[in-house]
C-alpha cells in the first residue's frame, strides 16, 4: 500500500493536466481525466491511511 500514495497523486496531477487542456482544447477520450483525478484520490486517501490498531 505503500505504493498507493504517490501513484495516486500522480494520476491526480495528470488527470487535472489532462482536463485543464480539455477545457481550451477538446479532445477524444478527455472525459477520462476526470476518471484519472477521481481514481488518483481514492489512492492518494488509501495512501494516506493507517493501519488497523490491531494490524501489522
Amino acid at each position: 500500500m505503500k505504493a498507493a500514495l504517490p501513484v495516486g497523486l500522480a494520476l491526480t496531477a495528470v488527470g487535472t493536466v489532462g482536463y485543464a487542456v480539455g477545457v481550451w482544447t477538446p479532445y477524444p477520450g478527455r472525459s477520462l481525466s476526470v476518471t484519472a483525478v477521481m481514481v488518483g484520490v481514492t489512492l492518494a486517501a488509501i495512501g494516506r491511511s493507517k493501519p488497523p490498531e490491531g494490524g501489522s
